[in-house]
């Protein structure tokens, strides 16, 4: 989903809570990543939610990105750093644009919990899927090098790239369902009765598929850095909740926003055309015309799904807030969004015949 605003661009001074010491740090890297060379200076990004990310700068006006786990009491599973170095340094061998993985520290004693660092990559981040900063005849190109780098994840060959075990072939949506519905309660802070109507009704509804690719979990346009100037990508980034999956789940949560109105971070409602920007049919065209895969009948649960994932995670964003461990001052707006959310999405699901 959508996330607009200056808030998220650019970097700014280490907030108190994710500050460490750069001694230890320049000292690891000088033995981990190649042509380090000191001193080193740390800024933190304004972006990201969950894992704590900095802006590096060596000696040298080399530049890095370290991702890093937060500080506190953390929930089972969740901000698996090692796994997003893993599918990264994977991703690296195709040609699907990652940014170079330099190195993996599980030592706490670094930076006071576990990290990685890759490449960092100048480019720019596109926030809004209105693409403001774009000429009209230009955002078509956006939209579709978004689509194309899609398929070519969901294209790669994930047992070829050793990764087998990286997550489980097969009821994909149940389990995740199963996952981020154990983690919604886990951070409950209010009841909504719409979640709890779609914990019943989305696993006894689930479709039965095998079709198992590489999926981001999280792939939308704020996550990918593309070139200053071309409609190309450079980089998709945080690859946190990435595993094997169903891709048919991960396209239609790309297609998401045209489901959600505006107030909400969607783009539903707006005259797409009179701004150059592909509708959802185009979108998903384009996606089929390049992996030879066709939409089944039940596309609209798959939209359902989305809605209360991401009402699932925006809860433990939320909640994380109020305990001081997410890494992003507005994280606190997250719990505003859990409710209309999860209404949206099961009003989807009585069109589909949920009562």
């Amino acid at each position: 989903m959508a996330r607009r605003g200056a808030d998220f661009v650019g970097t700014m001074a280490v907030q108190d809570r994710h500050r460490f010491e750069t001694g230890p740090l320049e000292r690891y890297m000088a033995g981990h990543v190649a042509g380090f060379a000191g001193p080193l200076t740390v800024e933190q990004f304004r972006g990201g939610q969950s894992n704590p990310t900095y802006k590096l700068t060596d000696g040298g006006g080399r530049q890095y990105v370290l991702r890093r786990k937060p500080p506190g009491k953390l929930l089972p599973s969740a901000h698996a750093v090692d796994r997003e170095f893993r599918i990264i340094a994977a991703l690296n061998r195709t040609d699907v644009p990652t940014p170079r993985a330099y190195a993996l520290c599980e030592d706490d004693a670094i930076v006071g919990t576990a990290f990685y660092i890759m490449e960092f990559c100048d480019g720019r981040v596109l926030w809004d899927p209105l693409l403001p900063e774009v000429p009209r005849e230009g955002r078509a190109a956006i939209y579709e090098a978004k689509v194309d780098t899609l398929a070519r994840l969901h294209k790669a060959d994930w047992q070829a790239l050793g990764l087998a075990d990286f997550g489980r072939p097969g009821s994909y949506v149940v389990r995740q369902i199963s996952r981020w519905g154990k983690q919604y309660k886990a951070s409950e802070t209010e009841q909504i009765e719409a979640m709890d109507r779609l914990l019943e009704w989305l696993p006894a509804n689930a479709p039965q598929t095998d079709d198992t690719t590489i999926v981001h979990g999280d792939y939308r346009l704020d996550n990918m850095i593309f070139h200053r100037s071309e409609p190309r990508v450079l980089a998709v980034i945080d690859w946190e909740i990435s595993t094997l999956g169903d891709p048919l789940a991960e396209l239609s949560y790309l297609c998401m926003m045209y489901r959600v109105p505006e107030a909400q971070g969607g783009i539903a409602g707006i005259d797409l055309a009179a701004l150059g920007i592909p509708d959802e049919r185009q979108l998903v065209q384009w996606y089929c015309n390049r992996t030879g895969r066709a939409l089944p009948p039940n596309w609209d649960y798959y939209m359902a799904y989305n809605l209360f994932r991401v009402a699932c995670i925006r809860q433990g964003v939320y909640a994380r807030s109020l305990d001081g461990t997410a890494s992003n001052r507005l994280a606190g707006e997250s719990g505003k969004l859990v409710r209309p959310n999860a209404e949206l999405a099961w009003s989807i699901a009585q069109q589909l015949g949920a009562s």
